[in-house]
């Protein structure tokens, strides 16, 4: 998992690095919403190599992330608005942003474009709905957008969204206010899957390219050795290696068909 921290809104103070651990979010002097390490706070977040949990305790203080009330438990993800008892926090990544080059994304090398990478609304108005990119995708208030936001102060044409090979180049047409891109204000950038785009506020999309596991021989290549048990263990078997077994059960039971008219009661 790549290197996150915690952001608290309006802190004048660096982002809090979150290691691997509970991290407990409590009250300390004066009323200030603080990260403090161990397990004994009502709201606690669990980062393992995996992800980032948020836990609720029962009873616990009001918790929403990107504006859903959270209950018991939620998997976070980058560039997440969590609010904890009306604090405003926001996880961020300690990579930087990637900026897209300055020349156009170059075509794919067969001609057709990776239609796996998506674009998957997770808030907002099209919460769950998905958007292939085999074109650029336009973002705005302007009756042709592709994403289209109505919102009066939001620009006719906002940005747009187009494949860079199995990356996504986002870039802005001249907006006032820009994107948000894990979690950190931007105006052009090269998203990869698993990045979080948010557009006027809460209209919120993750980049997906789901990866189809190669077969192990076509992985090994023709000039690999034979294949150790584990590999063994993952082929699936060769419709072949059944034919035989269905063989012996059709005449099996051709044959107890055959008694049953010879020798079954007149």
């Amino acid at each position: 998992m790549d290197p996150v921290r915690l952001r608290f809104a309006g802190d004048a103070v660096d982002d809090r690095p979150l290691a691997i651990g509970v991290h407990g979010l409590g009250r300390r002097a004066g009323g200030k919403l603080e990260l403090v390490e161990g397990a004994d706070e009502p709201v606690r977040l669990c980062v393992d190599r995996r992800g980032v949990w948020l836990n609720v305790d029962e009873g616990g203080p009001g918790v929403h992330v990107n504006g859903r009330q959270v209950r018991r438990m939620a998997m976070l993800r980058v560039g997440d608005a969590i609010y904890v008892d009306g604090t405003e926090l926001r996880l961020v990544s300690a990579l930087p942003v990637q900026r897209p080059p300055d020349d156009p994304p170059p075509a794919p090398a067969d001609g057709m474009p990776n239609l796996r990478v998506v674009l998957r609304g997770v808030g907002g108005r099209y919460h769950g709905r998905c958007f292939t990119l085999e074109r650029p995708r336009l973002v705005g208030r302007h009756s042709d957008a592709d994403i289209r936001i109505d919102d009066p102060a939001f620009a006719d044409r906002h940005a747009r969204l187009e494949l860079a090979g199995d990356q996504v180049v986002l870039r802005d047409l001249g907006s006032a206010e820009g994107s948000v891109v894990n979690g950190e204000p931007v105006r052009d950038a090269l998203l990869s899957p698993g990045d979080q785009v948010v557009f006027d506020g809460h209209h919120r999309f993750v980049v997906e390219a789901p990866q189809r596991r190669p077969r192990v021989a076509e992985a090994a290549g023709p000039d690999a050795g034979p294949a150790s048990n584990d590999d063994v263990g993952a082929q699936p078997p060769r419709p072949g290696s059944r034919l035989p077994w269905l063989l012996l059960a059709a005449v099996g039971i051709a044959a107890a068909l055959a008694a049953l008219l010879l020798f079954g009661p007149g």
